[in-house]
Formats: C-alpha cells, structure tokens, sequence
C-alpha cells in the first residue's frame, strides 16, 4: 500500500527532507539535523508540518452533550473559543487516543487526533453517536502547520490581522492567514509558545513558504518528527503507542487532570471509581541517565536485579545535554532518586528517577501540553 502524503510532501523533499513512513503517512523525520532544529524551536522558532493529524467534527443541537459522553474532561467548563486536552476512554478506563477539543460553540465540536487512531476515533465517535448531531471525518479537509518557539508570535503575525497577543495559551480564533480562512490556536506540543493553524490543504504550501520567508531573520527551521519527539520528551509529554494506549489509564500515567471525576457520566467513568479506590500498582516517571549511554523506546528496565519495565520513550534531551526518558514503574520504586537500570545492547547501565517535566523554562505561558503525534 502506497504512503499518504501531504499536501507539503514536494516542498519537504525539495527541503531534503528525510522522508519516513510514520501512521501510513510519508512525513519527514528531519532535514538535516535534529539537534539543529530542536534547538531552532527552544531558542527562536520552527515550522513542524502535522498535517497527517485527524479532524473530527461534530454538529448540532446535542453535539455538547456527545462530546462530553465521549471524552474525559468536563467541556461544559469551557467558554466558545477555548480548547482542551481530553481522551477518549474505553469502558476498561483506557486510552482509546488523547486528544485536543475546541468548543467552536455548545453545536460545533472540532477534536485533533492522532494520525495512526483516524479512522478508529471516528468509528469510535460514531458508535456513541446520539440526539441530534452529525459527524464528520474531516480529516482530509485540513492542512495543519504547528509553529512553535519563543518568536512564533511575531512571525506569524505578519501573516495575519488577528491580533495574536490577545489569544492566550489553550485557546484559539477564527481569521484569515494570507488572506485564507483559518483557524488559528494557541497550542502546541514543544513547550514552547506556539501556535497550530488549521487552513485547506491546497493553501499549505505557499503559506508555509511565506513563513520561511517572513521568519527569515529569526533563522524560522522547518523541523521534524525527531525534533518534535524530543521537544515533547524534554516536557514529560505523554504520545500515544507510547506512555498511552488501551493497556493504561489516566491514574497511573500522571493525567489525572484530565478527568473530572465530578461532571455527568462518561465512557470509562465507572471503571476509574474504581481503580482510583484501588489505586494504581505502577506510574509514569521520567528517568535520567547516569552511566554514559542512551536509553532508546522499548529497552528492558531492571531494579534490583529484576526486569521490572521497559522504556516508553528514550533519548537525547539536547536542550540539556543529558540523556532522559520516560518508564512506568511499580508504585514502591517510582519516587524522585530511585535507581534503575537500563539495558543498552546487552549492558544494565545506571539510571535515576527525576522530577518532570525534566526541561523548565524560567518564564512560560504554557502549562499544558498540547499533544499528539
């Protein structure tokens, strides 16, 4: 089966974009180097393509009350233009996909979700579909850039006439980019302030090659799938196939905050009662290396000469020059300074527990993530 593309896939190749097969999409994983484009979005600002991202609508009159049957967060909390990180839940109480929620109004529901689960949340959505609503796979009808870093705003407010400053950080507005119709939202997946645009895919590529050019004297870095994988890393951010997916629930993997336990019921409601009176026999943390050597996705994780995990995400944290990564661990070893091993190739090299998220901006709007891969 052949690749999906982009409606950007030329202007990444032209880019010498290593090109990658990543959910079934041909995306690029860097154009050059990861480090340079990592730090391109910590210190100014990059352009990421994640077009490959799913868009699922939901209108009418009952469109609220669905989205809140179906998702973990309590919507009715949000006014018409913010959004939120929610999850589907299965009935077990785990991940069916995280995602990101914009309440356009109480009848119009807009959700971001992973590439690799398109077409499993939209039957998902469909299953529970009820009142008077209609769904919408709208996943080909968006193009979606992320631009990211402590210069995003001003690069792309020379694009547009919405006054970007008076958008803060989880919510969005509706205007024109270039003189096309966007959705414009203050979210992100790096830690940094950013923004992800949401335009028809036909107009991606010249908007993207005008960022490049207004974004010119900031150094603006087209970035990758590694560079976004290590900007999330850095900040503890769960992806799903990762941290999450339907063997784990919200409890043991740190995203607690993502379920009120208090609004009216919804998908996994029932079960989460449950495990939370039980409470969890293991927990996400973020470990650092000590011995030299990098702990990559899916190695054995030993304590006290037992396997007791493996490695949900591993690598270089080039905004800090160490080596980190992500793991669950049984309640009783998943405090601050606990050592562990990693198995690298064969050798257990010594790691420990750390506090995260392990990068900390001294001064930042943003305080959730903003997801997704």
């Amino acid at each position: 089966m052949s690749l999906k593309r982009t409606s950007l896939n030329q202007l990444h190749q032209q880019s010498n974009g290593r090109m990658v097969d990543f959910a079934g999409w041909e995306m690029p994983i860097h154009y050059g180097s990861t480090l340079r484009e990592h730090l391109a979005v910590r210190e100014s600002v990059g352009i990421f393509d994640v077009s490959h991202m799913g868009e699922i609508e939901i209108i009418g009159k009952d469109a609220l009350s669905l989205a809140q049957k179906i998702t973990s967060n309590d919507i009715s909390k949000l006014k018409d233009g913010q959004a939120q990180y929610s999850a589907f839940l299965y009935p077990e109480g785990t991940f069916v996909d995280d995602i990101v929620l914009y309440r356009i109004n109480s009848e119009h529901i807009f959700m971001c979700v992973n590439a690799a689960n398109r077409e499993k949340d939209f039957q998902w959505v469909r299953q529970h579909q009820e009142g008077e609503v209609e769904i919408l796979d709208q996943g080909d009808a968006y193009a979606q850039l992320a631009i990211q870093g402590p210069q995003a705003e001003t690069v792309l407010q020379e694009l547009t006439n919405v006054d970007l400053s008076a958008i803060q950080t989880y919510w969005f507005s509706r205007g024109e980019i270039d003189g096309v119709a966007s959705l414009i939202s203050r979210t992100g997946y790096t830690g940094e302030d950013g923004f992800e645009i949401y335009i028809p895919p036909n107009t991606a590529p010249p908007i993207w090659e005008k960022l490049l050019s207004v974004g010119e004297p900031f150094e603006i870095t087209p970035a990758g799938l590694a560079a976004r994988n290590t900007l999330r890393l850095e900040m503890a951010y769960s992806l799903y196939g990762h941290e999450i997916d339907q063997t784990t629930n919200p409890w043991e993997a740190n995203l607690a905050w993502i379920v009120k336990m208090g609004k009216s019921d919804f998908i996994g409601k029932e079960a989460l009662a449950r495990l939370k009176i039980v409470g969890p026999d293991r927990r996400l943390v973020g470990f650092e290396m000590v011995d030299r050597g990098i702990a990559r996705d899916h190695y054995p994780v030993w304590i006290e000469g037992k396997k007791v995990s493996e490695v949900t995400s591993g690598s270089p944290a080039p905004s800090l020059g160490k080596h980190v990564g992500l793991a669950y661990l049984p309640i009783r070893h998943a405090e601050v300074e606990q050592l562990l091993e990693v198995e690298v190739r064969g050798k257990r090299l010594k790691a420990k527990v750390v506090s995260t998220p392990f990068y900390k901006k001294e001064v930042s709007r943003v305080d959730s993530p903003g997801h997704l891969g």
